[in-house]
């Protein structure tokens, strides 16, 4: 029984450490931008959603597990930003890829 808990646990830490790096990579990368990308496509604005990532990596922090309510807020918060914003903010920035 001990060694399904120890499983269960290492599973957690990894998901865990997964959430932690995520939110930390968009929040540099956040942070990076010019803040007329954001309300060029339409989004929120840059201390927007700089301080949304923050607040997320905090919960996360706090947390320490990416599954409880507090830490799935923080996951939505930060998948959100990587597959909706990111991209069109990259693209704007860059212009459309060929």
């Amino acid at each position: 029984m001990g060694s399904v808990y120890q499983l269960t646990s290492a599973i957690i830490w990894l998901l865990w450490l997964a959430a932690m790096g995520a939110t930390i990579f968009a929040l540099v990368h956040a942070i990076r931008q010019r803040a007329d990308a954001f309300t060029a496509v339409d989004k929120l604005t840059k201390p927007i959603w700089v301080t949304i990532l923050v607040v997320a990596l905090g919960l996360l922090f706090l947390a320490r597990t990416p599954v409880g309510l507090i830490g799935i807020a923080a996951v939505v918060a930060t998948g959100v930003y990587l597959a909706d914003v990111r991209p069109k903010v990259d693209e704007i920035q860059r212009g459309p890829r060929w």
